[in-house]
């Protein structure tokens, strides 16, 4: 990860859950079976230049298994 999440995300709603996420069969292969869900939410971010932003914060999470692979999807310009 290249960034560092400062504070709380806010505004965390779901995009894909169970079938309709594509990497799916890849996701029980590397964590383990889950729930799992495609999720996003807005948050302020440290970037690996020192820079702080508001992003839109993309990963995968299920239940007993957590969040993983979050990524920046969309930096908004402060």
């Amino acid at each position: 990860m290249d960034f560092e999440i400062l504070g709380t995300i806010r505004g965390i709603e779901p995009i894909a859950v169970g079938s309709g996420i594509r990497d799916l069969p890849r996701l029980k292969k590397q964590y383990g079976r889950g729930n799992w869900r495609k999720v996003k939410g807005f948050g302020m971010v440290r970037l690996i230049d020192g820079t702080i932003h508001t992003a839109e914060i993309h990963w995968y999470e299920a239940h007993g298994i957590g969040r993983k692979e979050m990524k920046i999807k969309f930096p908004l310009i402060d």
